[in-house]
Parts: C-alpha cells; sequence; structure tokens
C-alpha cells in the first residue's frame, strides 16, 4: 500500500514544473522522467501514510524511548534517485525544527531493499551528546542546513555506521544525532518514508 501510494504521488509530480510545498524538486525533473528530492507531509497527501504511522508499531518503539505519551511532528518521504541522487551531508535535524527539549526523533522506513550503493542512511553513534552543538551556518552567518566541512573534518567518521537494509526495515535516530547519506549512483531509487515523532510534552517554537 505504501509504495502504490508512493506511486500515485511520483504520477502527480509529472504535472510539476518547479517545487512546491508538496514537491521538492531535482533539477532534472521532466514529466516523461520524475526527479524528486522530497514529498512534504505525505500523511496529507495519501491516507495510507497516516494509517501506516497510526497502526504500525512506531509510536510504540518511540514510547519506550521517551515515555508513554507520545506526539506526532511531521512526515516527509525522501527519495535517492537512481542514477545520481543527491547527497544529504551531515546534520541535525532538529536546528531545522526546534523543541522545547531533545526527545523528537525520526524513524524511517525503507520501502524498498536499499544496500550501500543505494546511498543509505548514516549515522554517527554518540554525536547527539557532543556539546555545544556544532553550527548549521557557513563562515559568513548564512543558514546552510549541513555542518562546515572544518567541523565534518573533525568528526572521526571512521566511527559512522551506515544503515542499510531490506524492504520494511526501520531506522532511528535523535533529533541531534548527526547523520548523512551518500549519493546515490545505481540504477535502483530509494524511497525513505520519515515519521518525526516525540514526548507530548515537546513543543515546537517556531513556525516551521
Amino acid at each position: 500500500k505504501l509504495r502504490a501510494a508512493t506511486d500515485e504521488l511520483v504520477e502527480r509530480s509529472r504535472k510539476v514544473t518547479k517545487s512546491d510545498p508538496v514537491f521538492d524538486l531535482e533539477p532534472k525533473h521532466r514529466p516523461e522522467a520524475p526527479r524528486l528530492r522530497r514529498v512534504s507531509n505525505p500523511v496529507e497527501q495519501q491516507p495510507v501514510f497516516w494509517d501506516y504511522c497510526l497502526n504500525s508499531v512506531m509510536a510504540d518503539i518511540v514510547a519506550d524511548l521517551v515515555g508513554p505519551d507520545v506526539k506526532f511532528h511531521h512526515s516527509k518521504l525522501n527519495f535517492k534517485w537512481a542514477r545520481g541522487g543527491e547527497e544529504v551531508k551531515w546534520h541535525y535535524d532538529i536546528s531545522f525544527w526546534p523543541h522545547t527539549n531533545y526527545s523528537p526523533l525520526t524513524l524511517g522506513t525503507y520501502l524498498y531493499d536499499c544496500g550501500m550503493d543505494q546511498g543509505p542512511l548514516q549515522v554517527l553513534p554518540g554525536s547527539h551528546c557532543i556539546e555545544p552543538m556544532l553550527s548549521q551556518y557557513d563562515d559568513n552567518g548564512r543558514w546552510t542546513g549541513c555542518l562546515r566541512d572544518a567541523d565534518v573534518a573533525k568528526l572521526g567518521l571512521s566511527k559512522a555506521v551506515p544503515l542499510p537494509g531490506p524492504a520494511g526495515s526501520l531506522t532511528l535516530h535523535n533529533c541531534r544525532t548527526l547523520h548523512y547519506s551518500a549519493r546515490n549512483f545505481s540504477d535502483l531509487g530509494r524511497p525513505l518514508l520519515l515519521y518525526a515523532l516525540s514526548s507530548a510534552d515537546a513543543f515546537p517554537y517556531t513556525v516551521n
């Protein structure tokens, strides 16, 4: 069902010529050859995405980690298109949607098998404890949404752990865990369905 809903969204994107609040397009996106970076808030586009969040084990997994009362924050469907899907540089999630505590977790579901060639999610264990948090602004004070190259060089990336897995595998990382994914040069795409869930006492305090 999730695959079918994803295919329907890809079909809908063929009529989109530039990125909008729902579809984030790669520069080479064409009606005859769609290439997406992301679908924002798929739970608002297809009911199966909300059903999956509500009726799967995801909320129970989060409750085991943050306490019994769990709150939904947002969802997204990230694509890493075949033959050149883009790299996602090292970053924290929490800087994109600050909360009053650090309980938010992101759970991913691979909709298809994801091996090393597809650019799986990679995480840096223990990075959620780095103090102070590293900046996601460049040297000129402009927001980039990723770490500066100089900070990445100091991280000790030999300890990074890639998270490949067969279809249906779940990934999970804390909002302060640094993570990354490489480009996808394979012939297989890598859609990754993501949900951000938190403890019920975590409140976002920005408009995003």
